[in-house]
């Protein structure tokens, strides 16, 4: 196999990865056609069939999903070492694969971008968002260099670093302005309206209200925090958000915010990247830079 190329196998973990030869194509930024001939070429220089064609989807075949595994392990060892030769040379400069949570990136991610660029103009931010269990997988992989998530994650592989603490916020329709804060184990009696399944921040609010999972069927759903503070104001429901995005959901929608009980529940917010990343000492700086522009944002949500 003297002519494999590193072209050949991302090409190949792409199409392993999305099973579908035009999302593959679109993903390497090569048409359809082009891709095939390349795991076509790749098939005759290992020996063997790697995919079964036909239908809308492909399959690896047994050999595929292994030869698929040795690949990915491959990328990823591929870009550390590259990571390595950024980590040794000068400022911090390149790609940055970020990855943040919807909870987090419309309050958050404009003011670190900002922040990035002033003090690392040689860095190129590439921001994703994401639900945390698809970031999580996408740093296994080696697709994202660092993500911000809510802490813990509990992955043996990903070193985590908090950065700050953030309040739960109860969001009710502004007639309720003024009246008594209901008990958080209370409010599902009022119409608890919450995020898809998936986020994190469902998940935190179901465990603050002591809701458990199976029981949620009777309660509302929307896709954002937007659409559910908007719910709140068309006097649907009521809603928790974390407290950084006080400030900005509460410029449109006619709702009030109020303070539950002591102890306030809360969720951590922080940093993770892959253990055996060379630019550990350089991701923690970036973390540093998270951090401030976390808790400017949660000064601002206290003054709304």
């Amino acid at each position: 196999m003297s002519n494999l190329s590193m072209k050949h196998l991302r090409y190949f973990d792409a199409l392993a990865r999305l099973g579908h030869f035009g999302r593959a194509a679109e993903s390497c930024a090569i048409s359809q056609p082009a891709l095939s001939v390349q795991i076509r070429e790749l098939e005759d220089l290992v020996g063997a069939p790697l995919v079964e064609r036909g239908g809308r989807r492909i399959r690896l075949t047994g050999l595929g999903e292994e030869f698929a595994g040795r690949v990915r392990s491959i990328l990823r060892a591929v870009d550390e070492l590259e990571d390595l030769g950024r980590a040794a040379h000068g400022p911090f400069a390149g790609r940055l694969r970020l990855g943040v949570i919807p909870t987090v990136a419309p309050y958050l991610l404009p003011d670190i971008i900002k922040a990035l660029a002033r003090l690392y103009p040689g860095l190129d931010p590439r921001p994703r968002e994401a639900i945390t269990q698809r970031l999580i997988e996408d740093l296994a992989e080696a697709k994202l260099d660092v993500a911000i998530v809510a802490l813990p994650v509990s992955e043996p592989a990903l070193e985590e670093m908090p950065l700050f603490d953030e309040e739960f916020v109860l969001v009710r329709p502004l007639e309720d302005a003024g009246k008594p804060v209901p008990a958080s184990e209370r409010l599902h009696e009022m119409r608890l309206l919450l995020l898809e399944e998936g986020h994190c921040f469902r998940d935190q609010a179901l465990s603050v209200c002591n809701i458990a999972p199976a029981a949620t069927r009777a309660l509302m759903e929307g896709s954002s925090l937007s659409t559910l503070v908007q719910m709140v104001g068309a006097g649907i429901g009521v809603t928790l958000i974390p407290q950084m995005a006080v400030e900005t959901e509460m410029r449109s929608s006619s709702v009030c915010i109020a303070h539950l009980a002591e102890p306030r529940p809360t969720r951590t917010i922080g940093m993770v990247w892959r253990k055996t990343n060379p630019l550990s000492t350089q991701f923690a700086r970036i973390a540093d830079i998270v951090r401030e522009a976390g808790l400017s944002r949660l000064a601002q949500a206290e003054n709304a």
